[in-house]
């Protein structure tokens, strides 16, 4: 995808790993950018990237690649610059809610189940509908049926009809599972706890290894979380160890990501200023939303 079609639906990078350049600026794109306009000269987002550690030549390759990819389209203002692609508005949306506004089930909540036939023909097709499935957190009843929690629907169904699947895929609104075991035991056969549980702790353990300046640590405070609200579906308790460690994961990136928010944006507004060589400040830029842990 890249920025001579600005229409194109621009997708969630499900492969960018947190902590990496093209990750990092992702990050600082999808929090920063639209409270700033949406457009920022190329010398200030240079500049911001190595307030974030990125050397320069580095930052601008991850730039051109974010622009490949749809994210961000070139224009000139009074200097050069990006525009945030208006078609990247809705993935960035469904991020700001993923993030934070975390959503954990209870016992009565619906259940979506997607259940899919694609033929061999489409194989690409499935695998992708599949892996893009884990991405928002779904589980594996069995290859061809999947089940999220029933918020999500919209967002399965979204993927469905991006991947021009929906033909094939049924998709039902389901009360509680009843498995032949526990649903403690159902859900660690539809869902890898184990993998959830090492990337929980991970994030936990990280938040010792943050930065020291505010603007840095918001940013890589929220590039190391940004990935958990999605690949963890937010089970009820009743479906989970009694020692699960996401609540915990949850509350210490909303205290953290609170604390820092307008420190951050005083950096940033410092920064813009600096770069462009005047002495006026920037617009009032709107702070970063706090997390929001709530039942479904």
């Amino acid at each position: 995808m890249t920025s001579d079609f600005p229409d194109a639906p621009v997708l969630d990078d499900i492969d960018a790993r947190p902590g990496s350049t093209a990750s990092l600026l992702r990050t600082f794109i999808g929090v920063f950018l639209r409270p700033l306009g949406g457009w920022i000269s190329a010398a200030d987002l240079v500049a911001l990237a190595g307030d974030l550690g990125i050397p320069p030549t580095q930052a601008r390759t991850g730039i051109a690649r974010l622009k490949q990819k749809g994210l961000l389209l070139a224009e000139r203002d009074d200097t050069i610059g990006y525009r945030l692609n208006p078609a990247a508005i809705p993935m960035l949306e469904r991020g700001d809610r993923r993030i934070f506004e975390m959503r954990e089930m209870t016992d009565a909540d619906p259940w979506c189940l997607v259940s899919f036939s694609i033929p061999e023909s489409a194989r690409s097709t499935r695998h992708q509908l599949r892996r893009r499935l884990q991405w928002i957190g779904a589980g594996v009843v069995s290859p061809a049926l999947w089940i999220c929690p029933g918020h999500l629907r919209d967002e399965a169904l979204q993927i469905l009809h991006e991947l021009d699947a929906r033909r094939w895929a049924t998709l039902f609104l389901a009360s509680a599972p009843a498995p032949a075991g526990t649903l403690v035991e159902a859900a660690a056969q539809w869902w890898d706890l184990d993998a959830l549980r090492a990337e929980h702790l991970a994030f936990q353990a990280s938040l010792a290894t943050l930065p020291t300046e505010p603007f840095a640590a918001s940013v890589h405070l929220i590039d190391r979380w940004r990935v958990l609200p999605y690949t963890d579906p937010g089970l009820p308790p009743s479906m989970l160890p009694t020692d699960w460690p996401g609540r915990r994961s949850f509350d210490e990136f909303a205290r953290r990501s609170a604390a820092l928010a307008e420190p951050a944006w005083e950096h940033v507004r410092a920064r813009i200023g600096l770069c462009r060589g005047d002495s006026t400040s920037p617009p009032e830029l709107k702070r970063t939303p706090d997390l929001i842990v709530e039942s479904a």
